[in-house]
């Protein structure tokens, strides 16, 4: 299980994620995504829509942005496509948008990097 207190930061770096993402016109349509739960089959921490774009977002918080930018590894990434894609199968009135896989840095005291298509599928 994990430290209570890294578990805390990161529960309130999500919520400071969307709260950021919402002040940049997006609506949040999911978070903490998973999907084949114990399979390692796909998660998400927040999806969320602005216009005709949906965009899946990995959330780091690390002590500095820097080291958060390098902490999202390539295997997260597929977890994350593989949630996307079935995110997208089970919401087909999606199925017409472009998509995008953003990440949004934290650190505290706070500081915020969104990262547009931090990776490509």
């Amino acid at each position: 299980m994990k430290n209570n207190n890294s578990y805390k930061f990161g529960k309130t770096a999500e919520f400071v994620a969307r709260n950021y993402l919402r002040l940049k016109g997006f609506r949040i349509l999911a978070r903490n995504y998973i999907t084949g739960r114990g399979t390692n089959a796909g998660e998400v921490d927040i999806i969320a829509a602005r216009a005709n774009l949906l965009v899946f977002v990995e959330v780091k918080k690390r002590s500095d942005l820097n080291k958060a930018a390098y902490a999202v590894s390539s295997r997260q990434q597929q977890r994350i496509i593989r949630g996307a894609e079935s995110f997208l199968q089970k919401n087909p009135q999606y199925a017409g948008y472009d998509c995008r896989f953003d990440a949004v840095l934290i650190s505290f005291p706070l500081q915020i990097k969104h990262i547009e298509n931090a990776w490509i599928s």
